[in-house]
């Protein structure tokens, strides 16, 4: 499938904006994806497949400058895989405020979920920025008692250098490479506790660079062949996978 190209953003901070901003994803443009650890291409037909586990309640977290509108198209193919509406939440934050805060409002988000749908755990499914977010709830927070499974998109989990362009906002200043924001996350065990942990990441992302930065060590690291920043939020393709990796 081909890949629309990126309409060009007039003014450095407009750009960053756009960039980071859920508002406008596009259609997909992935050519496929490829995990780093791939199966065989042949191999014996396997035996019937378990029913899939579609009753984790699931928790979506935007990106910079991002919505709950971000998340249309992939609770479309969550519903598709089984799940109900009434499991699939999505987190708002403030994208210019410290992340310290926008993750003890995910705990309390996360907790609400919990008591509404009397879930014991919820998977967590995160975009760009939101990749800071979950992981200092995690790991910081100790939040992997409540997930079971935490899906990364492109997410900015070593920082990006993009960030450079709005480094007046705390937001883009814990985001940046080399920042103490970055150090805490990522000193020690990047995936702790029981939850399963995998990222989507691609070389044509554009907006995380290094675009290496979305990969977790302990986790299940997806190469995409080719998709941008932007458009991982449209491509059904991944979405799907992420949909059968958490009801896995």
């Amino acid at each position: 499938m081909r890949r629309r190209s990126p309409r060009r953003l007039l003014g450095v901070l407009a750009a960053v904006t756009v960039a980071f901003s859920l508002f406008a994803a596009g259609p997909a443009g992935a050519a496929g994806t490829s995990a780093e650890a791939a199966p065989s291409a042949v191999a014996a037909a396997p035996a019937a497949a378990a029913p899939l586990s579609t009753n984790t309640p699931v928790v979506f977290v935007h990106g910079y400058t991002g919505n709950a509108s971000n998340w249309v198209t992939a609770m479309s193919v969550f519903r598709l895989n089984g799940w109900s509406s009434s499991d699939l939440f999505a987190y708002e934050y403030n994208s210019y405020g410290s992340n310290v805060v926008n993750a003890q409002g995910l705990a309390s988000f996360v907790n609400n979920v919990k008591s509404r749908t009397g879930a014991s755990k919820v998977a967590i499914v995160n975009h760009s920025m939101g990749g800071l977010v979950s992981q200092y709830y995690l790991k910081v927070l100790g939040g992997s008692s409540n997930v079971s499974h935490l899906a990364s998109i492109a997410g900015a989990n070593h920082g990006t250098t993009f960030a450079g362009a709005c480094l007046i906002y705390i937001t883009c200043q814990q985001m940046y490479p080399g920042s103490a924001f970055i150090a805490q996350i990522s000193l020690g065990d990047e995936t702790p506790g029981d939850t399963r942990y995998a990222t989507w990441y691609s070389a044509c992302d554009g907006v995380i660079l290094p675009y290496t930065s979305t990969r977790l060590s302990g986790a299940t690291n997806n190469s995409v062949l080719c998709q941008t920043h932007i458009g991982f939020l449209a491509d059904t393709s991944v979405l799907g996978q992420i949909a059968r990796f958490i009801a896995s």
